[in-house]
């Protein structure tokens, strides 16, 4: 990181803040952070937020969808992270043309900016509804690993490394179910879409010193995936309010009753680093000369949130302990 300069796309969301904070504590010798986003009022509150030199951050107004501002932005830049996204699995079936400008197109932008401005890395972040999708913000996800990972095929003589982090729902996150339970913590009623529901848990800690990672260790073309524990929606429900009432409402469009992170298609190309899988880019053999060295995930197998191990009612009990006092 020594004189490096970031810039993180979709800065000021709840990845993008807790990244920042981390790697500038951690690495003071690193040259510039810069914060790439479209909403002026989160940039304003983010710069009264963050206790870093003036010098050291810079705020740049600007859409992903803009292909000639992200070229702007991008000059000078050693390493991206590209965090924007719209992800708001309802919202997208009902305004799949705006998931496909800012995911789809987006993610374009930002690979033909690097490309353009000769980045060195450029790590996009995922999620494990890109794995077998079937709501259309998972798909668009599915668009943009496909991009980033094919960038390293058609990139020429550049020298930029495209790889992704994928990982599953952010515990404490804007938008996830564990706020919204608290808030209703009072009301004795929760109301879950389905009483089998699972999810992968990953804190916000975790995905940050995931992400700084696969910055020190990406070759290009990877799907960076976590080893993590999942958790049941009822449990979930129960720890935050024992007593309160559970309303079974129904799926909602694009829900899945359990996620995946690594499909059994992806299975045979992917590897086990030990705290991490990487599943490989088929057309890069010169990935597999290096991965060859770790073991092979299992083949046929799919790395699913039902068939994992769970959180107890005592983790979860931790975890919000740890959320409520943040």
């Amino acid at each position: 990181m020594k004189n490096k300069s970031i810039l993180i796309t979709g800065g000021t969301g709840s990845f993008g803040k807790n990244f920042i904070k981390y790697i500038y504590k951690k690495h003071k010798n690193l040259k510039k952070i810069v914060v790439f986003s479209r909403d002026e009022w989160k940039q304003h509150e983010l710069s009264n937020e963050l206790k870093i030199e003036k010098k050291k951050i810079r705020f740049f107004l600007g859409d992903v969808r803009d292909s000639n501002r992200l070229i702007t932005a991008l000059k000078g830049i050693d390493i991206v992270i590209h965090a924007a996204a719209l992800k708001q699995v309802p919202a997208a079936e009902y305004n799949p043309l705006e998931f496909i400008k800012t995911n789809i197109s987006g993610a374009n932008n930002v690979i033909e900016a690097a490309l353009k401005n000769n980045v060195k890395k450029v790590i996009a972040l995922s999620t494990d509804k890109a794995a077998a999708p079937i709501n259309l913000y998972g798909a668009t996800k599915l668009c943009s690993d496909k991009l980033f990972s094919s960038a390293n095929l058609y990139k020429g003589s550049g020298k930029t490394i495209f790889s992704i982090v994928r990982y599953g729902n952010v515990f404490n996150s804007r938008g996830s179910v564990v706020p919204l339970f608290l808030k209703m913590k009072k009301k004795n009623l929760f109301p879950v879409t389905h009483e089998n529901m699972t999810r992968f848990n990953i804190t916000l800690a975790e995905s940050v010193k995931m992400v700084e990672w696969a910055i020190n260790h990406a070759k290009g073309g990877e799907i960076f995936v976590p080893k993590l524990k999942s958790y049941k929606i009822l449990d979930l429900a129960k720890v935050i309010n024992p007593n309160a009432k559970i309303n079974i409402i129904g799926i909602r469009p694009g829900e899945k009753i359990h996620e995946q992170m690594i499909t059994t298609d992806d299975s045979y190309s992917t590897y086990d680093l030990g705290k991490y899988f990487a599943i490989l880019n088929p057309s890069i053999q010169d990935l597999y000369k290096y991965y060859k060295r770790y073991k092979k995930f299992v083949p046929g197998r799919s790395y699913s949130s039902d068939k994992n191990k769970f959180l107890n009612k005592r983790d979860l009990k931790i975890l919000i302990k740890n959320f409520s006092e943040e």
